[in-house]
């Protein structure tokens, strides 16, 4: 008996690689909005992963897609898991924590599971699934705290905009199933951020104008966003998709937030109240209870496992 396709140590080693760049691209957005615009910030990442993306498809020789409306999907598609949330966490970055941020957007799972629950009727909230959102949200009422709420501080708008992130990347996946399933994951990818490219470039140049040369550790976070944590990450995604399933590739949504707290304390310095900390073992929690596997295994009998092993 078997609840859900076993990890090699290769499938670990790149799951945590990629929870690792992720955990890294909220260092980098810190690092690089020191000195160039938020919005300069999010167009130099879609556009640069863009290109690169675009050479992967044609050094392989994958299928480009022709039919018209299919480029309006990438449009769409570039918004929700792009442009959006990008900029939105970006900006909130100005104000709080990289390992916060990353906290809070461990939320997309939580918002993933309610949104395709109306959009599919083959994902239905079940017991387990509203309890572990519920757990999940009560962590974040947590870490936010009712300050949130009752007063409206900067810092608390840009909590909240985190959260919106999350909902956005939930939407972008119910949108990506219904849209684009069939097509190859990297000609997807490619799409997608053509039209966030579309979106993004010409925001940045009429609100930010053309950006001043940078600094060398501004070019490397820049280089960082655009060619490892978006181009790369997305290629090592769908690598991982494959070596590990689709359940197993879940467990990043846990793993990213404790590198981004790491390497904020490492690299900004960053420190986070205990409260912080007590709020992302609820979410983890919640999403463990979606997940479900914890819970069916403690349910296995003893014996049963001895067997197994």
């Amino acid at each position: 008996m078997t609840l859900q396709k076993s990890l090699s140590t290769r499938a670990w080693a790149e799951l945590l690689l990629l929870a690792m760049i992720w955990g890294g691209s909220f260092i980098a957005n810190r690092l690089a909005i020191n000195e160039t615009g938020v919005l300069t910030t999010v167009a130099f990442r879609v556009a640069g992963a863009c290109g690169l993306l675009w050479l992967y498809v044609a050094l392989r020789g994958l299928p480009v897609p022709r039919r018209p409306g299919i480029w309006g999907a990438f449009l769409v598609m570039g918004a929700l898991n792009n442009a959006i949330p990008f900029t939105l966490i970006t900006w909130a970055q100005l104000t709080v924590p990289s390992g916060l941020a990353a906290i809070l957007n461990a939320t997309t799972a939580l918002m993933g599971v309610v949104v395709a629950s109306v959009a599919f009727r083959d994902e239905r909230l079940t017991g387990r699934r509203l309890a572990g959102v519920l757990l999940g949200l009560t962590g974040v009422a947590v870490v936010i705290g009712p300050q949130a709420l009752t007063a409206l501080d900067l810092t608390s708008v840009a909590q909240l905009t985190l959260l919106v992130a999350a909902f956005s990347y939930a939407c972008a996946a119910v949108w990506g199933r219904l849209n684009l399933s069939g097509l190859p994951p990297q000609v997807a990818a490619a799409g997608m951020l053509t039209g966030s490219s579309l979106l993004m470039v010409p925001a940045a140049l009429l609100h930010e104008g053309l950006p001043a040369m940078p600094a060398g550790q501004t070019w490397a976070a820049l280089a960082y966003l655009a060619v490892v944590s978006t181009a790369g990450a997305y290629l090592l995604y769908y690598r991982v998709l494959a070596l590990a399933g689709a359940g197993n590739l879940s467990l990043v949504t846990l793993l990213t937030a404790p590198f981004a707290v790491l390497l904020g304390a490492l690299v900004l310095n960053e420190t986070l109240p205990l409260r912080d900390y007590l709020g992302f073992a609820l979410i983890a929690s919640g999403l463990l209870a979606i997940d479900g596997r914890v819970l069916a295994f403690l349910k296995i009998p003893r014996e049963v496992r001895r067997v197994e092993r």
